[in-house]
This record gives structure tokens, C-alpha cells and sequence, in this order.
């Protein structure tokens, strides 16, 4: 799986000018050292979503049905497996417009394609209820 992702228009109410839907980078924006392992014929997919924390991130792909991995703090999460997936996250502060920022969580999913088409949207809509 690449690409894919929410519709609708972007955080700021635009829609965006390339193919990737809001919401969603394109996995080579993603530097290798950042990606989860993957085993044979699994795919690879990655999110990113403005207006939530690392911590809640993690906390919403626990309640999916990971388990931290080298922590028992969401906060300080970096990495979730799950049943036939794993997740690695990652968050930044960017400029929103002028003066105001927002954090920004990255979420590179690797997993077997039919856990992937199971697990993601429900993560999406817990990502996209969050930044209100």
C-alpha cells in the first residue's frame, strides 16, 4: 500500500495541489532509518496528522491492539506492534501559519496488506477527531 489515505481537504481547508490526500506523506518522504521492519510481502504505508501528540498516537494504536515497544510511556513511544503490523512514530513541531505551530505525528505502518486495510482506518479516524 502506498499513498492512500483520508478525503477530504487539507488541515487548512485547501486541497492540496499533489496526489497524496491530506493527512498522508508518500512513503519516500520517510527516511529508511525511521521505518519499521518489515517481513516478506508485507506493504508499507505512512500518515501524518497535525493537532495530536506522540503520546496520543500511540495511545490510539494500543487501544487497536499494539503494544509499546521499548516503553512503558506513550509519551516517549517510538515504536507499537501489533498482530501483523508495526508503527513507528515520530513527531515535529511545524509552522501552522505566522507565529502559530502545531505539532505534527508521523506514523510509518508496515504490516501484511490485510492487516494494513483493517487497522488503518481506524486509525485515521481516531487521528482526525483528535486535532478538533
Amino acid at each position: 500500500m502506498t499513498g492512500g489515505g483520508s478525503d477530504g481537504a487539507g488541515s487548512d481547508g485547501n486541497e492540496s495541489d499533489n496526489d497524496t490526500p491530506e493527512g498522508d506523506t508518500p512513503d519516500g518522504d520517510t527516511p529508511e532509518s525511521d521505518l519499521p521492519p518489515t517481513e516478506p510481502g508485507w506493504d508499507r504505508e505512512t500518515v501524518a496528522y497535525r493537532g495530536i501528540s506522540r503520546r496520543l498516537a500511540a495511545h490510539y494504536l494500543t487501544n487497536l491492539g499494539g503494544t509499546l515497544v521499548g516503553t512503558d510511556d506513550p509519551a516517549e513511544a517510538t515504536r507499537v506492534d501489533g498482530d501483523g503490523w508495526r508503527v513507528a512514530l515520530s513527531a515535529e513541531t511545524v509552522n501552522a501559519a505566522g507565529s502559530i505551530s502545531l505539532t505534527e505525528v508521523t506514523a510509518a505502518f508496515a504490516g501484511d496488506p490485510d492487516a494494513l486495510a483493517a487497522l488503518l482506518p481506524k486509525y485515521r479516524q481516531k487521528a482526525m477527531r483528535a486535532g478538533g
